[in-house]
This record gives structure tokens, C-alpha cells and sequence, in this order.
């Protein structure tokens, strides 16, 4: 009897907890997403010209491979195209990264304004030439369109459109732009280097990395300013498992490739690391809520009481989403024997792990070999890095951007963002604590798709709208 009314107890509560949750859905007022470009036509076909002849100079990058002369053709175009840029200010190039430095009239807060000039290499078939740059159903098609030669030519066009007005801008300008971001190569820490040698501290940094998603979590639809405030740290690890070998008709038990399989088979089905939800995070189901459908607002406007449950749900539901939360291990490389009747002596697994705050690079690697020793494997580390310190979201910085935000794009809300890829960003947390991740374009499913992929392209309604949001966040640091 006792253990009946507990249990009857434990709905009542349960009850009461979901009528208070859904009470307070009902008191936040729904909200729509409107922002569509709408832009001066005249002016979205000269920019999509502009990026057309950018994509058509090919910038492929190549890990350990200098290519200084080939990105010197692709500096000359832009001296071609942006020629104001290049009288007035004052240009450093170091390896083919370039940084132009625009005074203005105080040197108290310096903006920085990244995007990278490589690409990555083109395979497959497009239906448009990977760099014919063709002006096509409204899209300039071609590698490099998104990812980032459109950001790259926005804020170059909006210091151009300036300086002809014959602005002077309140604060220091840096344009900043590596030619070894798609490698991971050395690049930008050269530029920041530079930086670092001239004293210079900037207020804000602001790169790739988010954008304008369309549709940012299925059943929110419309377009969302998706701001990156902090990236996740990564690392690839090798694992070898050693045997004596011999002949695969007389197999042994616990062979190297068998060791590594139940190593993979444990890490890809328990729950190996910590599932938080970063307030970043928090910030973000909270910002998207009004915009979502009932069920998913009852949940992000609810997190006292869904918390458990999401954590739970969204690794299954996105893999965005659950990478937003832990940290994540992807197998991505193996090897074995050469040939199919021979037990290898030695079999190797590669994997990327991508490291959240709460359970950081050093943690995280002691739980993957912990288990690695369980499995009787060895563990290389060939290459780590740590996540990024957060940008304060609610620091003057965050909120500057976010103002600028709305103020070019009517109806499009701003929201933290945690970006789980690895952008030229990072390096300059050493020098600015506020790095912000986002490039003012829109990103609909096709543009994700295309980025890496086959038939990259992006819609040159929205470049008037990224050009106007680099002058006014140039204008609003003051």
C-alpha cells in the first residue's frame, strides 16, 4: 500500500510539473522568422561578378606544400577588383597570408576581419565546373562560393563602398586572411604572430564559422544568425593492435583486428563521455524557442525539467545537436594486413576526437586510453589542441554583434552557436578573448551540402546583406 502511494505520489508530482511547464509555454508569445533578402538587384549582380572571378582563380591548399606564387595570382586579382583597399591601406603579406591594416581614429578597440583563401580540392561531377564561377539559377556555383571566398570578398567590397564615402573608421581595421586554413596549416598563427610583434590586442575578431541557417533544428523554420562562440578542441589518435600473425586458416582468438572492433563496438555503443549542456547551449534552445513548434518550445523554454531528456534524445535526434554536448569520437582510417589469407601482425585504426569544456582534451584522451588499455591496443596522439575559451554572451562584445545583427537582418533573431569544426579563429584567442564565429551569408540546406561536397554555391541575393553588415559592425565598435 505504501509503495502504491508513492508511486501515486510520483505521477501527481509528475503531473503538476508538466501543467507548470506547459503554463509557462503558453505565456511566451510565438514569434516568427521573417528575414528574406530583398536586395538591390544591381548591386547583388556586381558582387556575385566579383565572387564569380575569385572562385575562378583556383586556391586549392595542399598540407606541407608551399604555393606562395599561387596565391600571389589570386592577391593580384584582388588588388584588380578592390583597388581602393590597396591604395589606402597598408598591406602585409607573409607566405601568401595577407593582413591589411585600415587606422582609424583610435587604436582602443582594433576589429579583426577573417575569412580564408584556400579552398579544398574539387572531385567528382559538378553540374557547374568547380571553378568556372558560372552565374546560374540565382547561385554563383564553384568551389570556395561558402566556404569562404564569399565572406572574404563582402568585407573587402564593404571597406571598398567606405573608403570611397571617404569614412575613416573610430577604431583600427585588420583584414586578415590565411591561405592555409583548409590544411591546418600555419597560416594565420604567422599573421598573429605579426600581431603579437606590433602589440596589438584586438577588441573584437570576427571569422568564419557560423552563419545566417536556414532551418537551424528541424521544426524551426525561417533563417537564424547562428553565432559561434567557442570552438571544440580536437586531436587525431591512432590505436595499432600487435599479433604474431600467421595463416587465416588457422585463426587466433583475439586477433589485432578483433581488438579493435570491440574497441570501436565499445566507445560507438556506451556512453563513453559526459553529456552536459554548456550554457552556450542553454542560450541557444532559449533563443529559438518562441520560433519552434509547441512540443519543441515546451522543451527549450523548459530546461529545469526537460534537461535530462534532451540530453538523452539529441544525439539521436541530430548529430549537430549531439556533438553540441560531449565530446565525440569518429573512426575515420584502418588497416590491416595485405593480404586477404594473412593475419596482420599489426593492424592501426585512425580517429578525430573533438573535445567540449566540460570534459576537455586531457580528460578525454585519459577515457579513450583507458579503454585502449583494456582492449590491449596502444595509443598514438599525433596531433591535439584544447577547446577555445567561450566569448561571454553576455559581455558588450557578444551583444554588439547581435545588435548589429538585427539591425541588417530585420527578423532574422541572433544566437550562440557552438561550432564543432576547427576554423583559423582559434589562434587568435591568444591575443582577443572576444572571437566571434560567423559569416553574414546565408546557409540553406543546399549550401551546407555543397560545402566540402559536390556543386558548392551560394545565393548572390545575399551578398549585398554581408557587405552591409561588415560596414555597419565597423561603424557600431566604437
Amino acid at each position: 500500500m505504501i509503495a502504491l502511494w508513492i508511486i501515486l505520489g510520483l505521477l501527481a508530482l509528475a503531473a503538476l510539473l508538466l501543467l507548470i511547464a506547459v503554463a509557462h509555454t503558453l505565456c511566451i508569445p510565438s514569434k516568427r522568422s521573417t528575414y528574406v533578402p530583398s536586395p538591390d538587384p544591381k548591386r547583388a549582380e556586381e558582387y556575385a561578378g566579383k565572387l564569380s572571378r575569385m572562385v575562378q582563380c583556383e586556391t586549392v591548399s595542399a598540407p606541407g606544400v608551399p604555393q606562395r606564387d599561387k596565391f600571389l595570382r589570386f592577391h593580384a586579382l584582388l588588388a584588380e577588383l578592390f583597388p581602393l583597399v590597396h591604395q589606402q591601406l597598408e598591406k602585409t603579406e607573409i607566405d601568401g597570408n595577407l593582413l591589411f591594416y585600415w587606422k582609424g581614429k583610435s587604436s582602443a578597440r582594433p576589429l579583426v576581419l577573417m575569412s580564408h583563401q584556400d579552398v579544398v580540392p574539387a572531385e567528382g561531377e559538378w553540374l557547374h565546373a568547380p571553378f568556372s564561377g558560372d552565374l546560374a539559377d540565382g547561385k554563383v556555383w564553384g568551389r570556395g562560393t561558402s566556404d569562404t571566398k564569399c565572406s572574404l570578398m563582402a568585407f573587402f567590397q564593404a571597406v571598398e563602398e567606405l573608403l570611397k564615402e571617404g569614412v575613416v573608421p573610430e577604431n583600427d581595421v585588420y583584414l586578415s586572411s590565411s591561405c592555409t586554413e583548409e590544411c591546418s596549416g600555419d597560416g594565420c598563427p604567422k599573421l598573429v604572430a605579426e600581431l603579437e610583434r606590433r602589440g596589438v590586442k584586438p577588441y573584437l575578431v570576427c571569422d568564419e564559422g557560423g552563419g545566417i541557417i536556414t532551418e537551424p533544428i528541424g521544426g524551426i523554420h525561417g533563417n537564424y544568425a547562428m553565432i559561434g562562440v567557442f570552438e571544440k578542441g580536437s586531436a587525431d589518435v591512432f590505436f595499432s593492435a600487435a599479433s604474431n600473425g600467421g595463416h587465416a586458416s588457422t585463426p587466433t582468438a583475439h586477433s589485432p583486428i578483433a581488438r579493435l572492433a570491440d574497441f570501436v563496438h565499445e566507445i560507438e555503443t556506451r556512453p563513453v563521455f559526459k553529456r552536459r549542456m554548456p550554457r552556450e547551449v542553454s542560450a541557444m534552445f532559449e533563443t529559438l524557442a518562441p520560433y519552434a513548434s509547441f512540443p519543441l518550445k515546451l522543451v527549450f523554454t523548459n530546461l529545469w525539467l526537460f534537461r535530462p531528456l534532451l540530453l538523452r534524445l539529441l544525439p539521436a535526434i541530430s548529430a549537430q545537436a549531439g556533438a553540441m554536448i560531449r565530446t565525440t569520437m569518429a573512426f575515420t582510417m584502418q588497416s590491416g594486413s595485405d593480404a586477404c589469407n594473412v593475419m596482420p601482425q599489426k593492424a592501426t585504426l585512425g580517429a578525430n576526437m573533438r573535445f567540449i569544456p566540460h570534459q576537455g582534451m586531457q580528460e578525454s584522451l585519459a577515457v579513450v586510453e583507458k579503454l585502449a588499455q583494456k582492449h590491449r591496443l596502444t595509443m598514438e596522439v599525433r596531433r591535439a589542441s584544447d577547446y577555445t575559451k567561450p566569448v561571454d554572451i553576455h559581455g558588450e562584445a557578444f551583444r554588439t554583434v547581435q545588435r548589429v545583427v538585427s539591425e541588417t537582418f530585420p527578423g532574422c533573431a541572433g544566437s550562440p552557436y557552438v561550432m564543432t569544426g576547427a576554423t583559423d579563429a582559434r589562434f587568435y584567442q591568444k591575443i582577443c578573448d572576444n572571437v566571434v564565429r560567423f559569416a553574414p551569408v546565408i546557409y540553406g540546406p543546399e549550401q551546407m551540402k555543397g560545402m566540402h561536397g559536390l556543386n558548392e554555391n551560394i545565393e548572390y541575393s545575399c551578398l549585398p546583406g554581408a557587405v552591409d553588415f561588415y560596414k555597419n559592425l565597423i561603424a557600431a565598435i566604437h
